[in-house]
């Protein structure tokens, strides 16, 4: 293992590159040489957090990975499960880092009944390949998960990374009914079954959901389908103060209108919606001109369903004093749409150093939303607030540079942040950050969790630790 991708000298004074190609060479007996890459060119864009492994593995079955897995243990290396690396940053940095165990060559189908909307697909199956064969059937998997060209189904329950469509579908955990698995002993596992009514023996599968590798290393995942709608439709309203915007959204969640999604976003947010927007020509960027809060609704079902719903936000949103507001044409909701549910995506590369802190609340209010605003305010720090559905509220703050005094800031905003959500009865996950940031931040944040239940966890599913150790997962 190396930082910044220079091999340096350990290990007794032998140079890491030697290390490499030594471990390199005995992995390549265990799976195959075609199955192991070391080269340091390679090595560089596998690195996280200024961590590059000293050799990756690319197993083309559950049984290579397994092989890959008991070869790391008999071997004492750290191994980081991953698939197009799209979210790899997100949680606490490994302390160790030795193996990247590359699952994209796991890509197959293994069932899938169209009849019984149920589904079987390897890991490394790329979710928007996945949404091509679907469709075919007219089905879809309701996974609207940030860097979707790119990232893969492992990858995106891994992750445990927001849908835009939780509103109507749920979570992952509502339609993962089942998964197959690596553990930390190098065994196949299984959990669960590839039929809905599976009551036999517990969910361990729903403990990978969010895991970030660090209790094993999904081969398989078994989802149940849901049928694609006849229609769909997307408004926009506009509101000149938040209070509206809220007020809006409340009115809109209490009509029981069934929504795919319903997001509120601030003047900052909005700013930059429309500069990428314009950037790739698309006519609804004309439609967010005003600085002012948005609100955006999508929904779907038949062609008459789909027009009753739009009837009904039109009127909500003119008891809610509204600025203006319409319905969207299919293309400009597809490229608003699209935009929402990449928003992790675009808002960690905003500025040279930003944060994002999830917040999960009882219910958005906006004293709550005021006093994030404040914490940045007291710094001289630009934030954006986005209001997602199922009372989720993304805040993102950002910075011109990552110098100490930088981080230091953003640090204390993130603490603050969390006092701020426990009174309300919410918690808060730090989706992304700074290295030094997270650092800094989980000095405090693994004081306030329960750790010793993360251990017993951990050491149920990895008793040897190889899974990306150090790596704590849970809120701030």
């Amino acid at each position: 293992m190396w930082r910044d991708s220079h091999p340096q000298e350990g290990n007794g004074g032998r140079d890491l590159m030697s290390v490499a190609a030594n471990v390199a060479s005995r992995l390549a007996e265990a799976v195959g040489a075609k199955r192991v890459v070391s080269a340091p060119e390679e090595l560089a864009g596998y690195a996280i957090d200024s961590l590059a492994p000293c050799v990756i593995a690319r197993p083309g079955s559950a049984e290579e990975t397994a092989e890959v897995v008991r070869f790391a243990i008999s071997e004492t290396l750290a191994v980081l499960p991953m698939g197009s690396r799209s979210k790899c940053e997100i949680g606490m940095a490994p302390e160790r880092y030795d193996l990247a165990l590359d699952m994209t060559g796991l890509r197959t189908i293994a069932h899938y009944d169209p009849g019984d909307l149920t589904l079987s697909v390897d890991a490394g199956m790329p979710l928007r390949e996945l949404e091509g064969l679907l469709k075919q059937k007219r089905q879809f998997l309701p996974l609207a998960v940030p860097c979707f060209e790119s990232t893969t189904v492992g990858g995106a329950i891994a992750s445990g990374i927001d849908s835009a469509l939780r509103m109507q579908y749920g979570s992952a955990r509502d339609f993962v009914i089942g998964a197959e698995f690596v553990d930390g002993t190098g065994q196949l596992c299984k959990s669960g079954g590839r039929v809905v009514k599976n009551v036999t023996g517990y969910d361990l599968h729903k403990l990978l959901i969010g895991s970030l590798g660090t209790l094993g290393v999904m081969t398989r995942v078994n989802f149940r389908t849901f049928p694609l709608a006849a229609a769909c439709g997307g408004h926009l309203a506009c509101f000149e103060k938040m209070e509206a915007a809220l007020d809006y959204k409340g009115k809109v969640e209490k009509t029981g209108l069934p929504l795919a999604n319903l997001e509120v976003f601030d003047p900052t947010v909005v700013k930059m919606i429309r500069a990428i927007l314009e950037g790739s020509g698309e006519a609804i960027a004309t439609e967010l001109q005003r600085e002012q809060w948005f609100a955006y609704c999508s929904f779907e079902g038949n062609e008459e369903v789909v027009g009753r719903i739009a009837r009904e936000l039109e009127t909500t949103a003119q008891s809610a004093g509204v600025s203006d507001s319409r319905v969207l044409q299919k293309a400009e909701d597809e490229a608003l749409g699209g935009m929402l549910r990449e928003s992790f995506e675009w808002l960690r590369w905003a500025s040279p150093a930003t944060m994002i802190c999830r917040l999960a609340l009882p219910d958005v209010r906006a004293k709550t939303l005021e006093e994030l605003m404040q914490v940045t305010q007291a710094t001289g720090k630009r934030a954006g607030l986005l209001v997602r559905a199922a009372n989720i509220v993304y805040f993102a703050v950002f910075v011109e540079s990552e110098d100490a005094a930088a981080s230091g800031d953003l640090a204390k905003i993130a603490n603050d942040t969390r006092s701020i959500a426990r009174v309300v009865g919410g918690a808060v996950t730090l989706l992304h950050a700074p290295l030094e940031v997270r650092t800094r931040v989980a000095e405090t944040a693994t004081a306030r969790v329960d750790l010793n239940l993360q251990r017993r966890v951990k050491q149920a599913f990895d008793p040897s630790g190889v899974f990306v150790p150090g790596r704590v997962v849970g809120g701030l």
